[in-house]
């Protein structure tokens, strides 16, 4: 009797897991997709703005150098203004971190954006910044922060529901490397959305988009010889993504939003 109790209550955790995720779907009109999310762009915005800090710090703080947050800084604007993230409720900052290191980019929720020293001192024009910005800019666009929140919650709910259902750690752990699994797949997909979108952004502001192609060719050398650069880690491997971008700039503008 006790264990048909348990069954009941997992059963009943996983009915709401599920019903709570479907019940989250928007249409985004930059994707051109229906999509899971489970925040509002107001509250995107507030957790982008109280998890910067101490991303920050974690990267080295703020770089001081004027000239490359100015660089940074008229480069995204650009972007953002002549392109459509200008008519989004999004609160685009860019921020260049001092990390000499860690050759990485990222985004935040709600539009912060930052680039590590470690990876801005790897590029030679004004093109190739475009295209990891451009990149970045898309993942705050397309909301993929929100969706990957939805996505593990939904995840955790079923892992809750099969640890009340059964007292079998083991059948536990494999619902926890199933649902990683999942969401790694679903990321990388993001990783390629951000890409073939971010050369819309990039031609719509007058950049070259062969600078997105140019950032694997960048990246894929930072990761001979030693440790793969920490950009690698959450992103497809260079070598898989150029033929996408190549596709990507061929069919542009008509597959742009």
């Amino acid at each position: 009797m006790r264990d048909v109790g348990r069954i009941l209550i997992g059963l009943a955790i996983a009915a709401f897991s599920l019903i709570s995720f479907f019940a989250s779907q928007e249409y985004n009109p930059i994707t051109g997709e229906n999509q899971f999310v489970s925040l509002t762009p107001r509250q995107e915005i507030a957790l982008g703005l109280q998890s910067a800090p101490d991303l920050i710090q974690q990267y080295g703080g703020v770089f001081q150098d004027q000239r490359a947050q100015i660089l940074v800084d008229d480069i995204g604007f650009d972007l953002v203004q002549n392109s459509v993230a200008s008519d989004t409720p999004w609160q685009f900052e860019f921020t260049v971190l001092s990390d000499p290191q860690t050759v990485n980019a990222f985004a935040l929720p709600g539009g912060q954006v930052f680039i590590t020293t470690a990876l801005l001192g790897r590029m030679d024009r004004e093109d190739q910044v475009a295209a990891v910005l451009a990149h970045e800019i898309v993942h705050v666009l397309a909301r993929h922060g929100a969706q990957r929140l939805a996505q593990s919650e939904l995840t955790n709910g079923l892992i809750g529901a099969v640890a009340v259902a059964s007292e079998d750690a083991g059948a536990v752990q494999t619902a926890a490397v199933v649902g990683q699994l999942v969401n790694l797949q679903y990321g990388r997909d993001d990783e390629i959305q951000s890409d073939t979108l971010g050369v819309c952004l990039m031609i719509d502001a007058g950049y070259d988009p062969t600078g997105m192609i140019e950032v694997q060719q960048i990246l894929a050398q930072a990761s001979q010889g030693g440790r793969p650069p920490e950009f690698l880690s959450t992103h497809p491997s260079p070598d898989n993504r150029i033929q996408r971008i190549q596709q990507a700039i061929a069919d542009a503008p008509a597959g742009c939003p």
